[in-house]
């Protein structure tokens, strides 16, 4: 999990002598921030620019401008951009941490705190809200420039905002718990980097079994456990993802659509987008240029 001394100011977070329980971040991409992984604190993340993939528990799916997501403590979660320009970009999410405890002890004698309580068990599923994306970038603003008293101020205007909404969804199934031990995070960073890098590649549990020094078995058990799926269930999550982005964003037929992402067959590859998104690839499309009014360019 990430420690302070990994809190370097030189990434985009406060000096840990400065704050207190509310801390905030502004980082671009790519960072050595973005990566698999899980802290005790929670973390609210507010994406302003770039779009790609985002994997918060079990849950994977897009993001784009104006995602907001708030994750519960040792909740694993990543966000990859996959349309940035060679050079990067300087700004791309705005994160607030902040711990449980405080919270948790003020609600017992502060009734008005039990408010967020609520908000707080959700957190630990990860929660997506929609609507408000202006809004909170303007409180993250607020609470950035304020200290002390108005700090805490312009944070509980912020989480009752949050706590109000009802336009979000849970995304994690189940409330995982990210493994503490540092090599074995590193070890799931660089499987979940390699698979989101080289979908279009073939990808199997073996082969990545061994590049990793592990029996199969052992492989299997581990990805299962630090990420919510099998190994090609992810794989397969993530293809048809990336696809659903090529179908709005481009022309490209379904057939070189279904290659370009890693399936080998257009028989196997319907089928999974089936599965997962409920309509066919041509339906998908139809039904994005119908909402969207022609696909982006």
């Amino acid at each position: 999990m990430e420690a302070d001394y990994n809190r370097s100011p030189a990434l985009g977070y406060e000096p840990t002598n400065e704050v207190g329980f509310i801390r905030c971040l502004d980082h671009g991409y790519p960072t050595p921030l973005a990566r698999w992984h899980c802290h005790e604190e929670y973390e609210l993340h507010m994406i302003t620019a770039t779009s790609g993939k985002a994997f918060v528990g079990d849950w994977i799916g897009p993001f784009e401008p104006g995602h907001v997501v708030l994750c519960g403590p040792k909740l694993p979660h990543n966000w990859i951009s996959l349309d940035i320009p060679p050079e990067g970009v300087e700004h791309r999410d705005l994160v607030i941490q902040f711990q449980h405890a405080p919270i948790e002890q003020a609600s017992q004698t502060i009734p008005e705190f039990a408010e967020l309580l609520p908000l707080l068990e959700r957190a630990r599923h990860g929660i997506e809200f929609f609507g408000l994306s202006q809004s909170g970038q303007t409180h993250w603003h607020h609470v950035k420039e304020s200290k002390g008293a108005r700090r805490l101020a312009a944070f509980l205007e912020l989480m009752t905002d949050l706590a109000r909404c009802t336009d979000y969804r849970m995304l994690s199934s189940v409330q995982m718990q990210g493994v503490d031990n540092a090599a074995e995070l590193d070890q799931i960073n660089i499987v979940v980097n390699r698979i989101t890098e080289n979908m279009a590649l073939p990808l199997t549990a073996a082969q990545m079994a061994d590049d990793m020094g592990m029996s199969e078995t052992r492989f299997s058990r581990f990805f299962k456990r630090s990420t919510g799926h099998s190994f090609t269930d992810f794989v397969n999550q993530v293809r048809i993802h990336r696809a659903c982005q090529l179908l709005m964003s481009s022309d490209h037929y379904v057939t070189n659509i279904c290659y370009d992402v890693g399936f080998n067959n257009v028989a196997n590859f319907n089928r999974r987008f089936l599965e997962l998104k409920g309509t066919t690839p041509t339906e998908f499309r139809k039904l994005a240029e119908n909402r969207f009014g022609g696909a982006a360019r």
